[in-house]
């Protein structure tokens, strides 16, 4: 008699990016070890395409891609997290007004969600001549390797620029050379690379603001938490 197969849950959710709703799945054991064995090694790269391998099984290919913006992926793994193993995350978070004394908080990953500022747009004015259409980071921008700090976050805000219009002419990034690109970025104004910065800072993120309260001053504060390692402790 052949052993009966194991019916696994399916859950909804919406993309982020998209507002799709897609299904999707608890990850399994087999699927659990490979991404436990990642942050034994404590190797970022393999921690993150874990994550991403991870979040496209469970999906069924609809998040996951090297392509995907890196706050859909998060989102996505949080949630899928939250099915198999708990909605709660405990963690130990640094009170800010004496940036010592450590308090154990317990948050409901069902109520973090993507956050965006409403003045946020893909499109930045630069001048009267110029002005970019920006795109998100991908998963493949976090895994850039072999590079300082400084060059990775050069490198994203560049890599980032959709397209170029000049006027009425419109130039795409795939049609031009990284030399091109190199020279017209090194020759924004502080005021226009100030721009490309905002919208980075505006763009939508894993994002949770939890209040916490010192415990030897009595004092509460605001801890903001972004991005998938925060929620992850």
């Amino acid at each position: 008699m052949a052993l009966p197969a194991i019916k696994t849950p399916e859950y909804s959710m919406v993309v982020p990016s998209t507002q799709e709703e897609i299904k999707y799945r608890p990850f399994l054991v087999g699927e659990e070890k490979i991404l436990l064995l990642a942050m034994e090694g404590n190797d970022q790269i393999e921690i993150q395409n874990a994550v991403m391998n991870l979040v496209r099984a469970c999906t069924y290919d609809k998040i996951g891609r090297m392509t995907d913006p890196l706050f859909d992926v998060e989102f996505a793994f949080l949630r899928i997290r939250g099915k198999s193993i708990s909605e709660s995350v405990d963690l130990k978070l640094k009170c800010p007004d004496d940036e010592k004394t450590i308090v154990d908080v317990t948050i409901n990953t069902d109520e973090i969600e993507v956050q965006v500022s409403d003045d946020h747009d893909t499109k930045i004015e630069l001048n009267d001549e110029f002005s970019v259409i920006m795109r998100y980071p991908t998963f493949s921008d976090a895994i850039l390797t072999g590079e300082s700090d400084t060059e990775k976050v050069f490198y994203i805000l560049k890599s980032c620029i959709d397209e170029i219009h000049h006027k009425d002419t419109i130039y795409n990034k795939v049609d031009l050379s990284n030399k091109e690109l190199d020279t017209f970025f090194d020759s924004m104004t502080q005021g226009m690379f100030a721009k490309i910065k905002e919208f980075f800072d505006t763009m939508p993120k894993l994002r949770h603001v939890i209040e916490i309260k010192n415990p030897k001053t009595k004092r509460k504060s605001e801890v903001v938490l972004e991005g998938l390692s925060d929620f992850l402790g």
